[in-house]
């Protein structure tokens, strides 16, 4: 099967719905803030009380979301269910609508408390998100500047920084 296509404001828009409340991290943040790099999933923080996590387990049926690995990249069914979903930490799933990362306790926070403290709630492509403050990223794979291997924040060596544009509906591209 060929490359989903990315739609965060899908992914975004249906975690909405389903009253998921949640804080975005990540990549898709820092381009939120203003990073000029790309990034190829959603990041996502949720509250973990248990009808939050009901909640979740519904807009994961409706996103057809499968646990996501290297060797099974069209993924592996799971049960997500909230008590399946709160025994493990991080879930790394692939959506109709590209990757969604869940993690419940990001390094160097307390979770979605601690978060969401400190969030801001905007308006991205006609979805409410409350978003993380700007952080540097993790250097994951899907963080780092096309064919730099340079994490988002630090300049690879060959580059200069562009400046930082706002987010519009065509933000990603072709």
């Amino acid at each position: 099967m060929s490359e989903r296509e990315f739609g965060p404001e899908r992914i975004l828009g249906i975690l909405a719905e389903h009253g998921v409340r949640c804080v975005l991290i990540g990549g898709f943040a820092a381009v939120i803030h203003g990073s000029p790099y790309l990034t190829t999933d959603v990041d996502v923080v949720p509250a973990n009380d248990r009808r939050n996590l009901e909640h979740l387990s519904d807009a994961l049926h409706e996103l057809h979301a499968k646990v996501w690995s290297s060797s099974e990249p069209e993924g592996i069914l799971f049960d997500h269910s909230a008590e399946s979903l709160e025994r493990v930490s991080t879930w790394n799933l692939v959506t109709d609508f590209g990757r969604l990362d869940i993690t419940f306790r990001p390094s160097g926070t307390a979770g979605y408390e601690d978060l969401q403290r400190d969030a801001t709630h905007l308006m991205i492509l006609g979805v409410g998100v409350d978003v993380a403050p700007d952080q540097p990223g993790a250097g994951r794979p899907v963080d780092v500047h096309p064919g730099s291997g340079c994490p988002p924040h630090r300049s690879p060596p060959s580059l200069t920084w562009a400046p930082a544009r706002r987010v519009s509906p065509r933000w990603w591209p072709n």
